[in-house]
């Protein structure tokens, strides 16, 4: 039978259940293969033909349980996974990375839709479940099955140098409905979607990847707060879940334990306590987070006999999956969990159709991962997500025909907002702001702008992870701060926090774009002439003056 029917069987319960075709490959792999199954290999396209030659050898040699994607292009890509499944005697489940999708990894050549924290301010969760279909479709066309994404972490630390803009904001409830509806969405397109970073990575202030982060929260403050969408979306069926590395002494008393391996966390809170049966995964095993205390495959083995079914990216597989074999003949390991986690992850693969496994059909490939659909799907989006604060009547009177004085900070040519109001304005005038100005020019510069009846301050933040505050020196601060009048619209094309760091809350109104991307810039512009109604609400509470919840 092919698990294609008309609607997809239920994840969970499908891993759970027993199949004729899970056995029957169970039963042809030796018993270093099965363990393999449990772990995934980090495969790129970005660094030349040796490296993806020396991951065929490990998947060939190894027979790992599949991929963690990472740079590259999509038809090296697509390439790269027909060749590696042509090694594999089990179909490879392949993993990425995906939050905003596959430009996420992809960024020159597929499509990025907003980042989460935009998503956070739409109001119309319909939206967001389409680009969850839409996600599926893009990861099927490129021969991927599993989508590290939605991230549920609640940010609720506005200096949070890892999750910040890559959480769907600071309340519970609205990270929990916005998740539900992106997973909701991969999950009915087929694909598998994993909840993250498990137990909740918002509150912390330093990043995973370079040292191990340390909550010292309450029990009690995590199970009202961070495990809440957790919580939620466990009883809504979710898929899977990946497990952060952080330090929690309130879950795991033991000194220097990281989440992701301790037992207590992945058993006996998210599986017992939580009731979760889908499939858990690490975070990647190779970041400092996990592996300064715990060495030399430790943490792999750690990581086993703490319940988990898939291990992402760990040092040395063939070192650890021999570790493994050895802690389950000395009894550390139960063999009979072990096999059990096999065949979920087999179960998993055979809900995928990889039963009936066909390699990625190469025609029209890149013009198929960036269809007009697609496109016009990220500006629904991102007309969605516009957040006026303040006032819209600067907004609603806005005249075309008068003087305007444009000013753009961040930037050192015109980007596509302030080509767009070009072709709009009668009469306008542009500025720049490099920040290498000196003070007597700024204040010369003030004079000219002021002169102007109309005027728009944009505010860009062009960095690839844009952050909570924006570095810029005196001059400008002092400039901004004596510009945001009530004659000025303030267009911020920066990370909501970034408000708090910036003296705009003068201005007569403040459209907010959430990031500095054409498709936010175009939004923006909209709403600037009165092409759409900005019905984004604030997903995050920046000062006492702008809460969340805030929008016109």
């Amino acid at each position: 039978m092919s698990v294609y029917g008309q609607r997809r069987p239920n994840f969970v319960q499908f891993i759970n259940s027993q199949h004729t075709w899970v056995d029957s490959v169970f039963q042809k792999l030796t018993p270093k293969e099965r363990i393999a199954q449990l772990f995934l290999v980090r495969a790129h396209t970005n660094l030349g033909q040796r490296y993806i030659d020396s991951v065929a050898q490990v998947i060939q040699k190894e027979q790992l349980g599949g991929l963690v994607v990472f740079q590259g292009g999509p038809v090296r890509h697509a390439q790269m996974l027909n060749q590696y499944q042509k090694l594999a005697k089990v179909p490879l489940l392949v993993t990425f990375d995906g939050e905003w999708g596959l430009g996420m990894r992809l960024p020159d050549s597929t499509v990025s839709f907003p980042y989460q924290m935009t998503l956070g301010a739409i109001q119309n969760e319909m939206l967001i479940y389409e680009m969850g279909r839409q996600v599926a479709r893009d990861f099927q066309r490129i021969g991927m099955h599993f989508n590290f994404a939605p991230v549920v972490d609640i940010n609720n630390n506005p200096k949070n140098p890892v999750i910040n803009f890559r959480s769907f904001g600071d309340n519970k409830h609205n990270v929990t409905r916005k998740a539900k509806a992106y997973m909701d969405g991969m999950v009915a397109g087929g694909i598998i979607a994993s909840l993250k970073h498990f137990p909740g990575h918002g509150d912390t202030d330093v990043d995973s990847h370079h040292d191990l982060p340390q909550l010292k929260f309450s029990k009690a403050r995590l199970d009202s707060l961070e495990i809440f969408p957790f919580r939620e979306l466990i009883q809504q069926g979710a898929p899977a879940i990946m497990v952060a590395h952080m330090n929690i002494p309130a879950l795991d008393a033991k000194p220097n334990i990281p989440s992701s391996i301790s037992r207590k966390v992945v058993t006996d809170l998210l599986r017992k306590e939580l009731g979760f049966n889908g499939l858990t995964v690490t975070d990647a095993m190779d970041m400092k987070g996990v592996k300064k205390f715990f060495p030399n495959g430790e943490a792999d083995v750690m990581a086993i006999e703490a319940g988990h079914d898939l291990l992402e990216i760990s040092e040395n597989s063939a070192r650890a999956i021999g570790l493994v074999e050895k802690a389950v003949k000395s009894g550390r390991i139960k063999q009979a969990e072990l096999d059990q986690r096999i065949k979920r992850v087999l179960a998993a693969k055979y809900w995928l159709g990889l039963n009936q496994y066909r390699p990625v059909n190469m025609v029209n490939l890149v013009s198929d991962l960036n269809t007009p659909a697609s496109k016009s799907l990220v500006q629904r989006l991102a007309d969605a997500a516009v957040t006026v604060l303040k006032s819209d009547r600067r907004i609603r009177s806005f005249d075309k025909k008068i003087e305007t004085a444009v000013v753009s900070i961040g930037v050192n040519q015109p980007q596509d907002f302030e080509k767009g109001l070009a072709v709009q304005l009668n009469d306008r005038r542009e500025f720049l702001i490099s920040g290498k100005e000196t003070e007597d020019e700024m204040k010369e510069l003030l004079k000219e702008v002021r002169r102007s009846p109309q005027i728009i301050l944009a505010i860009h933040d062009n960095r690839a992870r844009p952050g909570s505050e924006i570095k810029i020196n005196e001059q400008v601060r002092e400039f901004i701060d004596r510009l945001a009048g009530r004659r000025t619209i303030t267009v911020m094309f920066t990370n909501p926090y970034a408000i708090d760091s910036l003296p705009v809350e003068r201005s007569n109104s403040i459209i907010l774009a959430y990031q500095n991307d054409y498709f936010m810039q175009k939004a923006a512009l909209k709403v600037l002439l009165g092409q759409a109604k900005a019905e984004g609400k604030l997903p995050v509470t920046v000062n006492k003056r702008f809460a969340y919840g805030d929008g016109m």
